[in-house]
C-alpha cells in the first residue's frame, strides 16, 4: 500500500502534468478505498504583488499504484482572500 507522503507527491506530479502549472502544495488528503483523495493547491495566474495571485484547488484521487483516477478543479480564489466558516 502506498504511503500518504508518496500519494501526496504523486498527486502533485499529476496536477502539474495535467495543468502545466507547478503545484504550490498539498492542502488535504484522506483515504479513498484502496487509494487516496488528495487536494492540491496551484498558482494559476502569477501577479505582482504575489498577494494578488489567482490560486486554484484541485481534487484528485490516486489508486494504490499512484496512478491518477480522478481530477477536477474545485475552486479558484485570490491568494489574499480569507475564507470564513
Amino acid at each position: 500500500m502506498m504511503s500518504a507522503a508518496e500519494a501526496a507527491k504523486r498527486a502533485a506530479e499529476h496536477v502539474t502534468a495535467m495543468t502545466g502549472r507547478s503545484a504550490e502544495g498539498v492542502v488535504g488528503m484522506e483515504r479513498a478505498g484502496e487509494g487516496w483523495r488528495v487536494t492540491v493547491e496551484v498558482v494559476e495566474t502569477h501577479r505582482i504583488p504575489d498577494s494578488a495571485d489567482i490560486l486554484a484547488v484541485y481534487e484528485t484521487e490516486v489508486d494504490e499504484d499512484g496512478d491518477l483516477v480522478a481530477f477536477r478543479r474545485a475552486r479558484r480564489y485570490n491568494r489574499g482572500r480569507v475564507e470564513r466558516d
